[in-house]
């Protein structure tokens, strides 16, 4: 039996607790007892904490724990929950969950975080050079915090071999049953996803991203340029054009603007122009060959092919997720 031991603090976002708890402690059992055989559950899950006492979950729900992190041997498998922005990488109690997750992989622990969980397993120093994923809101504070560690917030589930992360609050089922996969074999995985109507096989959360254009830069005749952008993106806009006005050239303005902004000018006009296809979508029923050239494309094939590529599904498929019904 693999043993589990989920480090609780103060915080935390008790679903990113309860659900993985929940669906490995269901592994083996539920199915069975649905068919009606004998129970033969897969996992020993506790609740640790850093000093083995209570901690007070976001919704002021207290989490109690089974014992401290150091009363228990290292087990298989160690999850951190999702904590929000609320952990302060300054204190005392923080430092000492890094290093007991430390200590934990260099002792054979998996580690695996959910949602902003990943900026807890990022400060062990473990992740750097490898790939993560966390909530794709906090993608901008975790490369700031993080910048040697490749952050992939189009991906649901990363997996560095001993090092998994969870994309978001909800993924943490996704990653749970990526995790029953990997430790039982794809059989008792599938036996879990239907009893708990989870996704198996839901690998990204592009269709639920948005773009949130990076303006907490000093550079003002950037976003100055921005603005323009972000006013005109239905017309032709010409970098060229752009750069003139802005007193450099062309390659001079594209290093600058991608310096200010983390996107090139066509890399930013391109998401902007997306962002407008998506609130149409959901909010018209025009046919996406208009919406495409409403906003700025009327090659629609082409803006069909960028969509999908930046979503990772088609518009038809973005409108009978999202739409309005």
């Amino acid at each position: 039996m693999k043993k589990v031991a989920i480090l609780a603090a103060d915080k935390c976002v008790l679903s990113s607790i309860a659900s993985p708890m929940d669906m490995f402690l269901q592994a083996g059992v539920l199915w069975n007892v649905t068919m009606g055989e004998a129970p033969a559950p897969m996992f020993e899950v506790k609740i640790v904490t850093a000093d083995g006492n209570p901690v007070t979950a976001i919704n002021d729900v207290p989490v109690i724990p089974n014992c401290s992190m150091h009363d228990i041997e290292f087990p298989d498998l160690v999850i951190v929950p999702s904590q929000g922005f609320f952990f302060d990488p300054r204190s005392a109690s923080h430092a000492n969950r890094t290093e007991w997750l430390k200590s934990a992989f260099e002792n054979g622990s998996d580690l695996a975080s959910v949602c902003a969980g990943a900026f807890t397993l990022a400060s062990t120093g473990l992740l750097d050079g490898k790939k993560a994923t966390t909530h794709w809101g906090m993608a901008k504070q975790f490369q700031k915090s993080f910048p040697n560690v490749d952050l992939r917030t189009d991906l649901l589930v990363t997996d560095e071999e001993r090092l998994f992360c969870g994309g978001g609050i909800s993924a943490e089922l996704n990653l749970s049953l990526y995790l029953i996969e990997k430790y039982c074999g794809r059989e008792i995985a599938l036996q879990s996803a239907r009893c708990t109507l989870v996704d198996l096989d839901r690998i990204t959360q592009s269709p639920f991203a948005m773009f949130t254009p990076e303006k907490n830069h000093s550079d003002s005749v950037i976003k100055d340029v921005q603005n323009r952008i972000e006013c005109t993106f239905e017309a032709h806009v010409d970098v060229d054009a752009l750069a003139a006005e802005a007193g450099m050239s062309v390659r001079q303005f594209n290093r600058r603007f991608k310096s200010a902004t983390g996107e090139t000018v066509t890399g930013y006009l391109q998401l902007i122009r997306i962002e407008a296809a998506k609130t149409k979508l959901v909010n018209t029923r025009l046919p996406f060959e208009e919406i495409s050239a409403r906003v700025g494309y009327e090659n629609t094939s082409f803006f069909r092919r960028i969509f999908k590529k930046c979503t990772s599904i088609t518009p038809t498929e973005y409108r009978r997720r999202f739409g309005n019904r």
